[in-house]
């Protein structure tokens, strides 16, 4: 592990008010949490501030309130999921700032809990601004970051803060760190990157750097259907990125150099008029897709390719189902892509997924995530990473 930061495991905590930084932008229906994973996956780190004898202010956000109060993206539905993760009371403050947060802070006993408002809230936050930092910052007496899942992003929160308190990388973060920096320090080889989904424009800078440091790089979804169309094949009606084309051909182009990764657009597609259930589907090679078809996933040759690819992988990256999983129609690339790299994993590959909708597909289908050697809980955050960017959050952390 990198010496440049402080862990969590070797902060003083006893008799101290600990600010963690969370990732708790989580799915809320009806005033009700529907899926706790966010908040199960930094159960460890708030356990252990806990037990140590500190009290616990937690920091967080949800959704995109354009910096004013939202009930529909208010932190409170959080607090019963933490008092039965917890098995604690939890206080509430209907602010992330303030004189009544402030003074529910610092009544806080060891072993206490206290979840601020939505950080979102307050303008301030998404523009790192120094004061609002600095109100953050009263609040407590040293600062944890545990949200990996916003390390990309140069908020107060994230940035600004770390630097007024003693900072240190909570237990989640420093499983994101162990796990994710081999693969752009030293990577087992060969080394694949599965990549999909749409907006190419987030996804151009991993392809780029993962054709100077990996091996192969396999494309699905909406990018795939955008580098298709880059090689002069009609893609129906298929979704894609126009604005993209002349990219996606100067990186075919650059993997095309000897010493490149090779990019492996689909050679087949499956196809059809709409994304149904009960929708009339075609497997054909992309040279025959026509008219009112669209591709909603890659064929049967394409996926035979990318395992026989999978099964001699020494790393495996997978960020993104292949097609429109959400339709079972529609979802067999990316279930044959899962086992292919499930079996190569058990025969000793590392595989590392992440992405929200990779992991949707998993809990839709009832695949499993334990079968792979590390599945990050970062989707943007990670991709940064993993093209080599230094992250905003984590450059603040360094000592």
């Amino acid at each position: 592990m990198s010496t440049d930061f402080r862990y969590l495991r070797d902060a003083p905590l006893k008799g101290k008010r600990v600010l963690l930084r969370a990732g708790f932008d989580v799915p809320i229906e009806s005033g009700k949490v529907i899926d706790t994973e966010r908040i199960e996956a930094v159960l460890p780190t708030m356990k252990h501030i806990l037990k140590a004898g500190a009290a616990l202010i937690i920091l967080s956000h949800q959704g995109r309130p354009k910096g004013k109060p939202d009930p529909a993206f208010s932190q409170k539905p959080l607090v019963p999921v933490l008092k039965k993760l917890l098995k604690k009371d939890v206080q509430f403050s209907p602010s992330p700032t303030g004189a009544e947060t402030q003074k529910l802070a610092k009544s806080l006993k060891p072993g206490e809990v206290l979840l601020v408002e939505n950080l979102r809230y307050d303008p301030r936050e998404e523009h790192n601004d120094g004061e609002f930092a600095k109100e953050l910052a009263q609040l407590g007496d040293l600062y944890v970051n545990d949200a990996f899942t916003n390390c990309h992003r140069n908020h107060a929160s994230m940035v600004a803060l770390a630097k007024l308190l003693p900072s240190y990388v909570g237990l989640q973060l420093e499983e994101e760190l162990k796990h994710l920096s081999p693969v752009v320090e030293d990577p087992r080889r060969p080394l694949i990157l599965i990549i999909s989904g749409a907006k190419l424009e987030t996804k151009i800078p991993i392809i780029e750097h993962f054709l100077t440091r990996g091996d192969e790089i396999l494309l699905g979804g909406c990018i795939a259907n955008t580098f298709i169309a880059a090689r002069g094949f009609n893609v129906g009606t298929s979704k894609y990125e126009e604005e993209y084309l002349e990219q996606a051909r100067e990186l075919m182009l650059e993997a095309e150099k000897v010493e490149k990764a090779d990019i492996h657009v689909p050679r087949d597609a499956v196809v059809a008029t709409a994304p149904t259930e009960d929708a009339q589907k075609l497997d054909l090679p992309v040279e025959d897709i026509e008219g009112d078809m669209a591709i909603f996933d890659i064929g049967k040759v394409t996926i035979e390719r990318f395992k026989k690819l999978i099964a001699k992988a020494g790393m495996i990256v997978w960020n993104g189902p292949l097609g429109r999983y959400e339709f079972n129609r529609f979802s067999h690339a990316t279930k044959r892509i899962a086992e292919a790299i499930a079996k190569r994993t058990k025969e000793g590959a590392i595989a590392i997924v992440g992405g929200g909708d990779t992991i949707d597909f998993h809990r839709r289908y009832a695949y499993p995530l334990d079968v792979y050697t590390f599945v990050s809980t970062g989707g943007g955050a990670m991709l940064e990473f993993l093209a080599g960017r230094p992250l905003p959050a984590l450059r603040a952390l360094q000592k």
